[in-house]
């Protein structure tokens, strides 16, 4: 079997696939990533594939600044629609469209007999549609686009691809959706558009290629760790959104370890920090944790998941709608805490991890919720079911007007 697997050039969303890919060649079979060429590095560093297609002409993080609550818009990078629903559906077709030429071209000299996308990929199944093979969604987190009720929005800023390439429609939830969120911070089927099918998958932290081992002795109980970590997302909207150094500054007083875990690209913005605070750059976080004893972070899907894969208790202090989303169910699950940006004062802060280390509640859920993951069907077990979904045979177009 071939599986062609795409994202647009967003790490994160293309980190939640991999392990499923080591599986599937793991298992012999076939292989490719393809992205736009900012994120073919990304690709190449993960063992996998990787095939260059499009350009990166959409400035994405532009666009996603103007998305930010509390921030002025920028209404002249989006496109105009008569349908309502969120913004960022317009940038995921314009992104689409930057890459879909160059995937199709690809995927009708490759042959795929599946094609496996992240959920704003849109170019994956529409490339699927084209081909007339089946496509399989893989959110990297909850299934928020999922939530989004953007149908309406999604058909309008879709069609001139589709009919750019002879579609009645494209079927943006695909034939399959791959679930790695734990069920209690999953989104309520009362708040979805439709139904979707769904296959449980166990997510399995990937956070990129780094240095190891990492040197941190382990924590004791006398002195517990903290990770701070804010992810790679924030950083690069705005300044004033990577919110470590606050985090570093109010733990400084406490009696606990800390350690930073930072981007490179990204390690400026710490500035200085105090001698015993211990800061990895761009090392994987999945190898910092089993070192730590509880997280403080901003809310993005990836690190939550991880930390909880470590069956540890998090304080959560998010900014983006996604993140804010994430924070509210996560903390539903009692295996954590958060704070909104304007109350994360020290004083709050400090109690808050406090209460974390102290409170066996905490630790006790996010390990209930670490071993509700651990039973979850792993990577290779759900190999099977991909290839008895492409074995099912070509894929009909949807009716005019269908998702």
């Amino acid at each position: 079997m071939r599986v062609l697997f795409t994202s647009w050039a967003w790490p994160t969303h293309y980190y939640q696939m991999v392990p499923l890919i080591w599986a599937l060649r793991a298992a012999g079979h076939e292989v490719r990533a393809a992205s736009s060429p900012s994120l073919v590095a990304t690709i190449a560093a993960s063992g996998v594939p990787a095939v260059s297609v499009g350009d990166d002409s959409v400035d994405a993080v532009a666009r996603i600044r103007g998305y930010i609550p509390g921030r002025p818009s920028e209404p002249a990078l989006e496109r105009p629609t008569r349908a309502q629903g969120p913004r960022a559906v317009s940038l995921f077709a314009d992104l689409a469209s930057a890459m879909a030429d160059d995937l199709v071209e690809y995927g009708r000299g490759w042959r795929p007999d599946l094609v496996v996308f992240e959920p704003t990929a849109y170019a994956g199944p529409l490339a699927a549609a084209v081909l007339g093979v089946p496509a399989v969604r893989f959110p990297w987190g909850a299934d928020l686009m999922h939530r989004a009720g953007a149908v309406e929005l999604e058909r309008e800023v879709m069609a001139p691809l589709c009919e750019r390439f002879g579609l009645r429609g494209v079927d943006l939830l695909g034939s399959l959706s791959l679930d790695p969120c734990p069920a209690a911070m999953q989104v309520p089927e009362g708040e979805a558009t439709r139904p979707v099918v769904r296959q449980p998958v166990r997510p399995v932290p990937y956070n990129g290629s780094g240095p190891l081992p990492v040197p941190l002795p382990p924590a004791t109980r006398r002195r517990p760790r903290i990770c701070v970590t804010w992810g790679t997302t924030v950083g690069r909207l705005h300044d004033d959104m990577f919110l470590a150094p606050r985090i570093v500054a109010a733990l400084d007083s406490l009696d606990v370890g800390i350690v930073v875990a930072v981007a490179r690209e990204q390690r400026h913005l710490l500035g200085d920090v105090p001698e015993r605070v211990k800061v990895l750059e761009s090392v994987p976080l999945h190898a910092v944790l089993p070192h730590c004893d509880a997280v403080v972070a901003h809310g993005g899907a990836g690190t939550i998941l991880t930390s909880l894969a470590a069956g540890l208790p998090q304080l959560v202090v998010p900014q983006l709608i996604d993140h804010t989303f994430n924070a509210r169910r996560f903390t539903a699950t009692g295996a954590g805490l958060s704070l909104g940006k304007d109350d994360a004062g020290p004083e709050r802060i400090r109690t808050a991890v406090l209460d974390l280390l102290q409170a066996p509640a905490y630790r006790k859920a996010a390990e209930d919720v670490r071993d509700e993951i651990e039973r979850r069907p792993s990577p290779a077990r759900v190999v099977d079911v991909l290839t008895g979904l492409a074995a099912a045979g070509p894929v009909a177009q949807p009716a005019e007007g269908g998702r």
